[in-house]
C-alpha cells in the first residue's frame, strides 16, 4: 500500500502548486508551437479535451489584458451620476406635471385681455427649484410627446406654455383611463397645442359653425321663449344640426323630427 501511494504521488508530483508557473509556460509553448515541447509533455497537452471546445486563449495575454484594464480609470467616470442632477431631473417632470394639471388655468381664452388670471405657482419653474442657469441644460423630457427625448428646460418650458397655455385649455388629467388620457397627450403635445387643420378642413369647420348658429337664430325666433343655448353643447349640436339640415335635402322624402326642449326641462 506504501509503495502504491508513493507511486501515485511521485506520477502527479508535477502537479504540485509550485510548478504551476512551469506547466502553464510549457502549455503557452505547446498552444504557440507544439513542436517546440518535449514529446512526453506535448502527449500530454494532446490528451486534453478539444471537441466541441474553443482553443484555449494564452493566459499571459488574458492576465495582462486585466491588468490594464484596472488600471484605465476612465471606464469608471461614464457610471457615476451627479445627485444634483438627478435632483433637478426630478424638478423639471414634475413641472411637465404641473403643465399638465393645471396649464388650462393659464390659458389666454380672452383675446381682449378684460380677464385678469390669477397667478398658478405651479407653473412657474422657481416654485420647482429651477433657477436661470438651469434653462440651458439639457434635460429628458420623460412622457412629454414633442418627439425628442432631450431638451434644454428653455426649450421646454417654451414648449409647455405653448401647448398648455395657449387659446386653448386642455383639461383632461381628471380622466381615469390612462389610454384615453394618453390619447389626449399625444395629439396635443406632438403639435405644441397647435393642431394642423388644411384650408380645405378649416373651411368646412366655418361652415358647420355657421349653419349651426344659424340654426340656433331661426330656432329662438321661432320658438320664443324657449330655452336657446344649445351651442353650449359644442360639437353635439354641431353634429346634430348637421345632420337635421344635410340628411333631409340629400333625401327629398325624408323629414327631421326633433323635440325642442322647455324652459323647465
Amino acid at each position: 500500500m506504501q509503495n502504491g501511494a508513493m507511486k501515485a504521488w511521485l506520477d502527479s508530483s508535477y502537479l504540485a502548486g509550485a510548478n504551476q508557473s512551469y506547466i502553464e509556460q510549457l502549455y503557452e509553448d505547446y498552444l504557440t508551437d507544439p513542436g517546440s515541447v518535449e514529446d512526453s509533455w506535448r502527449s500530454i497537452f494532446q490528451q486534453l479535451p478539444t471537441a466541441g471546445v474553443k482553443p484555449d486563449q494564452l493566459h499571459s495575454q488574458t492576465r495582462e489584458y486585466f491588468r490594464r484594464l484596472a488600471k484605465d480609470s476612465a471606464r469608471y467616470n461614464g457610471s457615476i451620476n451627479d445627485p444634483d442632477t438627478d435632483a433637478k431631473q426630478v424638478k423639471v417632470l414634475q413641472l411637465i406635471n404641473a403643465f399638465r394639471f393645471r396649464g388650462h388655468q393659464h390659458a389666454n381664452l380672452d383675446p381682449l385681455g378684460l380677464w385678469k388670471q390669477d397667478a398658478v405657482p405651479d407653473l412657474d419653474p422657481a416654485y420647482h427649484n429651477l433657477t436661470e442657469a438651469d434653462f440651458q441644460e439639457t434635460f429628458n423630457v420623460g412622457s412629454f410627446a414633442i418627439g425628442k427625448d432631450t431638451m434644454k428646460l428653455a426649450d421646454l418650458y417654451e414648449a409647455l406654455k405653448q401647448t398648455y397655455c395657449g387659446s386653448i385649455g386642455a383639461e383632461y388629467m381628471h380622466i381615469t383611463n390612462t389610454e384615453e388620457k394618453r390619447w389626449i397627450q399625444q395629439r396635443i403635445e406632438s403639435v405644441v397645442g397647435h393642431a394642423s387643420f388644411s384650408s380645405d378642413e378649416k373651411r368646412r369647420f366655418l361652415n358647420e359653425l355657421t349653419a349651426a348658429e344659424g340654426l340656433e337664430r331661426y330656432l329662438g325666433a321661432k320658438f320664443p321663449g324657449r330655452s336657446a343655448s344649445p351651442l353650449k353643447a359644442g360639437t353635439r349640436w354641431c353634429r346634430c344640426s348637421k345632420r337635421w339640415c344635410v340628411t333631409p335635402a340629400r333625401t327629398a322624402r325624408a323629414k327631421s323630427c326633433w323635440a325642442w326642449p322647455t324652459a323647465a326641462a
